[in-house]
C-alpha cells in the first residue's frame, strides 16, 4: 500500500485572474478541487509546498491527502501548468475521489538491475526504455507508487510486454482486456551493428571508378 501524503490548502474567496496574479505574487498557487459529486471549491496552497512536492513521483501518481482548512479530502493530482521557464507552479487541478470506486492512475516504472543483465554487459546492445509509466486500474487503497521491473536477466534481443510485468495484488492494466495488440514492448534489448563504409569500387587500371571514367583531356 502506498504510503499517505498529506498537502494542506486553504479555502480561496477571490477569483479571477486579478485575484490569481495576486495569490502568486504573494507565493501562493491557485487550485481548484472538483469531482466525487461534490461542488467545484477553489483553494489556495504555498508555493514552496507544492515545488517541493513536485519534485517527488509520488505527487502526480498517487492518492493524496488534500487538508483544506482542516477537512481532508482524498484527491489526485489532474491538471497542472507552470510557468515556461521559471521555477514557478502556476496552478492545480485535483480530482476527489471515491475509495470504494476504482481508479486509472498512470504509475511510473522503476527499472533495476540494468547494468548487471547480460545485455547491459554486452557491446553493441542498446537497452530501450519504450515506457516510463502504465497506466493501471484499482482501488485507491491499492494503488501503487511505482512498478518494479527487474531486469537482471534481460538478455540481448528480449522483449519485456506489458503482460509481464509483475502488478501488487488487485492491480491491473485495462489496456491488456483490449487484445493482443495493446501489450506493448516496455523494454526492448536491440543489438547494433555499426555500419561499414564500402571501399569505392576501382578502374581497370587501379584507379577508383569515378576517375577511371573521365576521358583524357584532348
Amino acid at each position: 500500500m502506498a504510503k499517505t501524503h498529506e498537502i494542506v490548502a486553504q479555502v480561496r474567496k477571490d477569483e479571477g485572474k486579478g485575484a490569481s496574479r495576486r495569490l502568486r505574487r504573494a507565493s501562493f498557487v491557485p487550485a481548484v478541487v472538483y469531482g466525487a459529486g461534490q461542488p467545484a471549491e477553489s483553494i489556495q496552497i504555498e508555493h514552496n509546498t507544492i515545488l517541493l512536492a513536485a519534485k517527488h513521483e509520488w505527487f502526480f501518481s498517487s492518492v493524496l491527502d488534500l487538508n483544506v482548512d482542516g477537512k481532508v479530502q482524498k484527491v489526485l493530482v489532474r491538471d497542472w501548468q507552470k510557468h515556461p521557464f521559471k521555477q514557478q507552479m502556476l496552478h492545480m487541478d485535483f480530482l476527489r475521489i471515491n475509495e470504494n470506486e476504482a481508479i486509472r492512475v498512470n504509475v511510473p516504472v522503476h527499472f533495476l538491475n540494468q547494468e548487471k543483465s547480460p545485455a547491459g554487459k554486452t557491446a553493441g546492445v542498446v537497452i530501450s526504455h519504450n515506457l516510463n509509466e502504465v497506466e493501471v486500474s484499482c482501488l485507491p487503497k491499492d494503488l501503487p507508487e511505482f512498478i518494479e521491473l527487474d531486469l537482471a536477466d534481460l538478455k540481448p534481443g528480449d522483449i519485456i510486454h506489458l503482460s509481464q510485468l509483475k502488478l501488487p495484488a488487485n492491480v491491473e492494466i485495462p489496456a491488456l482486456h483490449l487484445g493482443a495488440d495493446h501489450d506493448v514492448a516496455v523494454v526492448t534489448a536491440v543489438t547494433v551493428q555499426e555500419e561499414v563504409d564500402a571501399a569505392p569500387a576501382e578502374g581497370a587500371e587501379g584507379q577508383p571508378a569515378a576517375e577511371a571514367s573521365k576521358e583524357p583531356k584532348k
